[in-house]
């Protein structure tokens, strides 16, 4: 899907995950650019170029029809002919790579067909109807989904609305996102031909959307290999010290690993139990946050023991037998084989020390459980074909993951997204969000929330935006406060006001942890700002003022850079829109003669002009500086304020003032005010801020806030 990350001649860091999978022959992309350029082979040939495509997915569906695979490759082929990569490679290439990614982990015929093909439209004169009309419906809509929107059409907007249409097509199939995933992790492989800007530009997204969503649909394999790409990227110093600390220990005359992982198989045999006993090196981030946790790392602590079996049973027989012949560390035993992790993953989670001190982690599951642990939905293959008869109804409701309860959430919460702007911070936030609860309504039915989840979250989730009108609920049958956090299988429900009135509260924010929650206050609060005219006995109240230049003589009067024509009258600018150079303005006189100028959209406006209030009218001076005040809102971490300002200061901001609100359940609100140069830096200010890692919002103080003199 990008023609121009490629290079193989500086390859990405090798990752100790691929030493973990079936080994296969290193495969020269180059050699298959060559056999690309000569053309394709007779009709009923295979073509060499797809040989180790064919040979992966035979491995996982030895029936399999190869017809379909091999007219792919000819059209793309053909279509892709002439383009080269960055690299120099024909860019035939790259949707081989990518296809060779999904065939190794599984995937059916139909979802590489759409990988062979998924750059055609996007890069070449094929259409969309050309392809349905050759390969069908499923195919040409999965090309779709993940053709991405042309920047001369969306300018800015392009990237995240890419991702809207990708994650709204993936809601009907989601083997729209496994080709999305692949696709990326070919390109974030041979990403060293990019300047390094865009390549940290292309990590962030990558840490940001792409690996939570890879984690979300379980697979494990793409996202461990995407995170250590990323982390070679973006901290190139602790990549290096990582990959030093895996190298000194695979020198290391003695392995532990090897050692308990002898004494388990020895343990299996005794108790006549079949087993394969693996050992699986940890990928760097692995290593990495391992060493940060424990400080000095021993040997044991560079991989974990891996034990696959052939049935659910096995695996407690399994967990029983190292439990009672070995020693135990309990407190790290886990079931998700009773309880399975919201992206399908199934194991047994205990580890067994020795004498000596070394703590091994063990992992227990079936086979199956493995496949899917590695491949996630790309496991299951075509998930809306029908299930085989062997599967049982239980196993199919379990592994069905056409519409997964974080996916429904996200599509239901980015339709109310009102700007790309919103969503793309939205989704970050969301997809921060890793783990999940199920809550029980008093009717039977059942919420998918995520971990943390208040009552205000759940009201939402049930009732939409008629839960502006609630006013408490009950948990377990007791009454409870909206910002109580719900646990997993609590029942609740949300308790709705009678009167019409009924209004969410500023303070809701504070425990909406859901963004469809969040979205909908937040709407609702920017149609129903803080009423600034009246008073708390009806008078009027000001605008919070600004500081400026003193009035001009010549008749016109100017705060800061808003010019009238009211000798006599004092300007401010309204704290509820905080308007600077460049937004449509209008004013209103308020007590003491003094006018406030707001933006034209502000909802104050509106209220105004319906009161009849009339309207002064007020235009920018010549000088573009501005003051602004902005709100970041983001998860706490170290050196977060320290990045923050840092990031502003880059921008040519200065800071007048800034407030840091108490911590409320790991979340930070930061309220900034600054001095820009010229207002037309401020879209460019906002994004450098939303890029600074733990932000997941930045927006204009949308309510009166105290000013610097």
């Amino acid at each position: 899907m990008s023609a121009e990350a490629t290079n193989p001649a500086t390859p990405g860091p090798v990752a100790p995950t691929a030493a973990r999978r079936k080994a296969r022959p290193r495969i020269d992309l180059r050699r298959l650019g060559r056999v690309a350029l000569l053309g394709t082979t007779g009709r009923d040939r295979l073509p060499d170029a797809i040989g180790h495509v064919a040979e992966a997915h035979r491995a996982h569906h030895p029936d399999a029809d190869l017809e379909l695979l091999r007219r792919a490759y000819v059209l793309a082929e053909s279509s892709h002919r002439g383009q080269t990569r960055k690299s120099g490679e024909p860019y035939i290439t790259h949707p081989l790579a990518v296809t060779l990614i999904l065939a190794e982990l599984g995937a059916e015929t139909t979802t590489l067909t759409a990988s062979l093909l998924h750059d055609t439209v996007e890069d070449t004169d094929l259409t969309l109807d050309q392809v349905g009309e050759e390969f069908g419906a499923e195919v040409r809509y999965l090309v779709d989904g993940v053709t991405k929107l042309e920047k001369v059409d969306y300018g800015a907007a392009a990237e995240p609305e890419t991702f809207r249409k990708m994650l709204v097509a993936t809601g009907s199939d989601v083997r729209v996102m496994s080709i999305k995933l692949a696709d990326r992790l070919h390109n974030m492989r041979t990403l060293g031909v990019m300047r390094p800007e865009k390549q940290a530009r292309i990590a962030k997204v990558t840490r940001d959307v792409l690996i939570p969503l890879a984690e979300r649909l379980g697979v494990q394999a793409l996202k461990t290999e995407l995170e250590d790409l990323v982390f070679a990227i973006l901290h190139p110093e602790e990549y290096e010290h990582t990959r030093e600390l895996i190298a000194a220990n695979a020198v290391r005359p003695d392995d532990p690993l090897a050692g308990i992982a002898d004494e388990v198989r020895a343990v299996l045999r005794d108790a006549d139990i079949q087993a394969e006993v693996l050992i699986r090196p940890r990928h760097f981030v692995s290593v990495h946050r391992v060493a940060r946790k424990r400080g000095e790392m021993r040997g044991a602590d560079f991989g974990r023991l891996l034990v696959l079996v052939g049935e659910d049973a096995d695996c407690y027989a399994v967990l029983g037998e190292l439990h009672t012949c070995m020693t135990p560390v309990v407190s790290e035993f886990k079931d998700f084989i009773a309880v399975p992790k919201f992206n399908l993953y199934q194991s047994l989670h205990t580890a067994v020390a020795r004498g000596d001190g070394q703590v091994a982690e063990v992992l227990i599951r079936t086979h199956q459980m493995h496949k899917v642990a590695e491949a996630g939905v790309v496991a299951l293959g075509n998930p809306y074909a029908p299930p085989a008869e062997e599967q049982s109804p239980h196993d199919g409701e379990r592994a069905d993951p056409t519409r997964p309860g974080w996916l429904s959430r996200l599509l239901d919460w980015q339709q109310a997204a009102p700007d790309p702007d919103t969503f793309w911070s939205t989704l970050r936030e969301d997809l921060a969000q890793d783990r999940e609860i199920t809550v029980f309504r008093p009717d039977g039915g059942t919420l998918g929330l995520p971990e943390g989840a208040s009552c205000v979250d759940a009201a939402y989730a049930q009732y939409g935006e008629d839960a502006h009108a609630c006013i408490g609920a009950r948990v377990n049958g007791r009454l409870a406060t909206l910002s109580t956090v719900l646990r997993d299988g609590d029942t609740v429900q949300p308790l709705m006001g009678q009167d019409p009135a009924s209004e969410p509260s500023r303070e809701w924010l504070e425990h909406a942890h859901t963004a469809a929650a969040r979205i909908a206050i937040q709407r609702w609060l920017a149609a129903h700002p803080e009423d600034e005219t009246a008073g708390p006995h009806g008078g009027t109240q000001e605008a919070a003022p600004r500081t400026g230049p003193a009035a001009r003589p010549s008749g016109s009067r100017r705060a800061a850079d808003v010019l009238m024509d009211r000798p006599q009258s004092a300007v401010r600018l309204a704290g509820c829109c905080t308007p600077v150079p460049s937004d449509r303005i209008t004013g209103f006189a308020v007590r003491g003669g003094v006018v406030t100028v707001h933006r034209v959209e502000c909802a104050t406006v509106a209220r105004m002009t319906s009161a009849g209030r009339p309207e002064v009218t007020v235009r920018w001076g010549d000088t573009t500086e501005c003051r602004v005040t902005l709100v970041a809102e983001s998860f706490g971490r170290p050196h977060l304020l320290a990045d923050l300002t840092e990031a502003i200061a880059q921008e040519g901001a200065e800071i007048v003032s800034a407030t840091v609100e108490p911590p409320s359940q790991q979340r930070v609100r930061h309220t900034y005010t600054l001095q820009l140069p010229d207002a037309a830096h401020l879209p460019a200010l906002m994004r450098a801020m939303r890029d600074v890692p733990g932000v997941y919002d930045v927006s204009r103080a949308q309510h009166q806030v105290p000013e610097a003199p």
